[in-house]
């Protein structure tokens, strides 16, 4: 077991084997009539005594995913064929820990025994091979993005989609957002998240600093960020800025929208935005180490060890921080004068011609209910997009940080990046770009040339 987990308190080292077994078995990674490894074996293995082991298998055998056979071992359940229909669910990966979702098919399943989920990982930026997953049977209900929905309506896949009732239980700018021009709801939302600040407070106290807050610009960031650095120690901030979940965010603070020609192609020279993409490099410079070589929760992992004092991220990322012993808080993201986020916004849609439709949209149900909306609340950091969920007052089962609620009063300042004038097609090539802009490895002549010489941002 690595030095991670040997850090982990019993319980949260139980709940690791328990869902990792759980993943497995839904994934079908572990099939109907295999035998698990011996309870002696998980307790060595998970540093956990075999009762501890045998309490966690039993949370498996309510669930109708195992059975322990006396004197024989433990063994993964198959139901006959036939006896139950199949739902075909792509999920984002990266959901398994922001939303804790295979326990909640768990759950699902107990409600439902007549109904299956089988859920299929999905992967990679683009969404254009969905519509060959959809037509071609491999999944009922998948997981979008607004990035994602924002595209799949581009390439013309709206009709692939069965419109949904919208739930007024939900916030409403959620629903908004996966609402098409003729007012259909096609993806159901689910999470959410605005970029906000997550910090050391440790840090901050020995340094004799004050801790971040709502009135906090960039140049706040940049000053707090020097003095927490300690050479060869630790940073003073970190963040994926190439991130197309990240780097709007600074255009979108600095007011700026991306015109157009006459011919339709962005126009970029001279225009307020090359003054955005301007300040944003050097404000990279100005800050270190920014954002070279990151990778998925990469910066959460750096706060966890005290390598990091200040990180951007999302409510999502939090995730990376449960079980971590971590005095951390998070603040608004700092501004250029007028406070504005990023907001992300992941939602549930089912395919029009599913076989299964009838299960599927029960699914959907199920996950946007106030059951499963509460339990991600409470079991996670994710924000679940049931308002009265969302806003739950009650005794915490974990580690809370203790301006977990901000979002509410931040609501006004979420953003979207179509609010800079383009579409989800021209974010992923514009991205490109400016990545070897801000890496250094093109001037501002040659990305203007680049970017409004191309017909690619017609």
């Amino acid at each position: 077991m690595d030095k991670r987990n040997s850090r982990k308190t019993s319980r949260t080292r139980l709940g690791d084997l328990v869902n990792l077994l759980r993943e497995e078995i839904l994934m079908g990674k572990r099939t109907a009539g295999e035998y698990l490894p011996s309870e002696k074996a998980f307790a060595e293995q998970y540093s956990l005594s075999n009762q501890s082991v045998r309490k966690g298998l039993d949370v498996l055998v309510s669930e109708g995913l195992i059975e322990k056979i006396p004197r024989v071992g433990t063994k993964v359940v198959g139901q006959p064929e036939g006896s139950f229909v199949t739902v075909k669910l792509g999920f984002h990966t990266s959901v398994t820990g922001e939303a804790d979702i295979l326990r909640l098919l768990s759950l699902f399943h107990k409600e439902n025994p007549h109904i299956r989920v089988q859920a299929v990982p999905l992967s990679g930026y683009s969404y254009a091979y969905i519509h060959n997953y959809l037509t071609g049977g491999i999944l009922d209900v998948v997981m979008m993005n607004y990035i994602n929905f924002q595209e799949f309506l581009e390439i013309d896949n709206g009709d692939l989609l069965e419109p949904q009732q919208r739930n007024p239980e939900l916030y409403p700018f959620l629903s908004d957002a996966f609402t098409t021009g003729d007012n259909r709801l096609l993806v159901q939302p689910f999470i959410f998240s605005p970029l906000i600040l997550c910090y050391n407070r440790s840090h901050f106290q020995e340094a004799n600093l004050s801790e971040p807050n709502s009135s906090w610009q960039w140049q706040d960031l940049i000053e707090h960020s020097n003095k927490l650095a300690i050479p060869n120690e630790r940073l003073g901030f970190h963040c994926d800025l190439y991130s197309p979940n990240r780097w709007p965010l600074l255009l979108l603070q600095a007011g700026a929208r991306f015109e157009r020609s006459a011919n339709g192609r962005i126009k970029l020279s001279g225009t307020p935005m090359m003054d955005a993409l301007r300040y944003s490099k050097e404000m990279k410079h100005s800050i270190p180490y920014l954002s070279e070589g990151v990778t998925t929760g990469q910066s959460e992992r750096l706060l966890a060890k005290g390598k990091v004092s200040m990180i951007m991220t999302s409510y999502f990322y939090l995730n990376y921080l449960l079980g971590e012993e971590l005095p951390f808080d998070i603040a608004p993201v700092p501004h250029l004068g007028t406070p504005l986020t990023l907001l992300l916004n992941t939602g549930l849609a089912v395919y029009r011609h599913s076989q299964v439709k009838d299960a599927a949209v029960k699914l959907v149900e199920f996950l946007t209910s106030y059951q499963s909306q509460l339990f991600i609340r409470q079991h996670t950091y994710s924000l679940p997009a049931r308002r009265l969920a969302a806003e739950w007052v009650g005794e915490e089962q974990r580690y809370r940080p203790s301006r977990f609620s901000l979002f509410r009063e931040t609501m006004p300042c979420f953003r979207y990046f179509t609010d800079l004038g383009i579409n989800a097609t021209e974010l992923a090539e514009l991205n490109q770009e400016l990545k070897l802009y801000w890496a250094g490895l093109e001037n501002e002549e040659s990305l203007c040339s680049s970017i409004e010489g191309s017909g690619q941002y017609a």
